[in-house]
């Protein structure tokens, strides 16, 4: 019997170091594309709602957005609806790599589907779903 977690890190682990070669070209990594990409280009978004959204804990967020801004992709603005609040904004670098993120996305989308097909993919995006479910019921512990 294969091991399922075994191959989901595996995968996991080359999709990862695939992205992370990638944006290294232009001086990032996974966590600044992945950041980007969930940020809002236009609105920005609460610095409180993007870890959540990201599914990163607030200790590696912060170094992300640390770096981020260092890099001068984002800064951050004071929230005009909350005054307690920050707004985490795209400069236009960001905009550009976020751009760039998206298209380098599409193209690992594209070539996936292409050399897997359609229902092989579905058929993966079912048992993913099953899975998540399994464990968000607590099935398995």
């Amino acid at each position: 019997m294969k091991f399922i977690e075994h191959s989901l890190r595996y995968t996991w682990q080359s999709v990862s170091k695939m992205h992370n070669e990638e944006a290294k070209k232009y001086g990032g990594t996974l966590s600044h594309a992945q950041a980007l990409l969930n940020l809002n280009p236009k609105k920005g978004i609460p610095s409180t709602s993007l870890g959540p959204k990201m599914g990163m804990e607030s200790t590696s967020l912060s170094r992300t957005l640390k770096s981020m801004e260092e890099l001068k992709l984002i800064k951050r603005v004071s929230n005009p609806e909350d005054r307690r609040s920050v707004l985490i904004k795209l400069t236009e670098k960001g905009i550009d790599l976020r751009n760039l993120a998206k298209k380098n996305g599409l193209k690992f989308n594209k070539v996936v589907y292409e050399k897997i097909g359609k229902e092989d993919i579905n058929i993966f995006f079912s048992v993913m779903n099953k899975i998540n479910k399994m464990i968000k019921k607590k099935k398995i512990y």
